[in-house]
C-alpha cells in the first residue's frame, strides 16, 4: 500500500520549501548586492576619484549586507535597519541632485529623513517599554535586540 502524505507532512514539505526559496533569495540578494559594490569600487578606482555620493552608497550596499546577515541569524528582519537605508538614500539624493532640486523638494526630502529619525525613535522606544518575551512571541518580524 502507498504511503499517503498526511496533512502534517504536507505542511512541513511546504515549510521546508519556503524556508529553501527564502535562503535562496537571501543569497540572490546578497550576491548582486556585492556585485553592485563591487561595481562602485571599480568606478571609483578607474576614475581615481571618490565624492562622498560614492562612499554613502557603499555604506547602503553595506547596509543591505548586514541585513541580510541579520535576517539570516535571526530568521527575522528588523524594521528598523531598511528605515536606515531609507535615511542614507534620501541623504545621498540631497547631496547628489540638491543643484537641481527646488527648494521644496529639499524640504521635503528632509522631513521625509526627519519622520523616518521619528519613527526609528518611536519603535526603539516601544521595543525598549514593551520587550518581546521570546523569539516565538515576535509577531512583526522584528529581530530581538542584540
Amino acid at each position: 500500500m502507498k504511503d499517503v502524505a498526511t496533512p502534517t507532512r504536507i505542511v512541513d514539505l511546504g515549510r521546508r520549501a519556503l524556508h529553501g526559496l527564502e535562503i535562496g533569495g537571501l543569497l540572490v540578494i546578497a550576491v548582486a548586492t556585492l556585485v553592485a559594490g563591487f561595481q562602485e569600487v571599480h568606478t571609483m578606482v578607474a576614475a581615481r576619484h571618490v565624492t562622498l555620493a560614492d562612499l554613502l552608497l557603499l555604506f547602503i550596499y553595506l547596509e543591505v549586507l548586514t541585513m541580510v546577515g541579520v535576517y539570516l541569524e535571526s530568521g527575522a528582519l528588523p524594521i528598523r535597519m531598511p528605515l536606515y537605508i531609507a535615511i542614507v538614500a534620501l541623504a545621498r539624493h540631497l547631496i547628489l541632485d540638491m543643484k537641481s532640486m527646488s527648494q521644496w523638494d529639499i524640504i521635503a526630502a528632509a522631513l521625509a529623513i526627519l519622520i523616518i529619525g521619528v519613527a526609528v525613535l518611536v519603535i526603539r522606544y516601544g521595543h525598549l517599554r514593551f520587550p518581546y518575551l521570546s523569539r516565538g512571541d515576535s509577531t512583526d518580524g522584528e529581530a530581538p535586540e542584540r
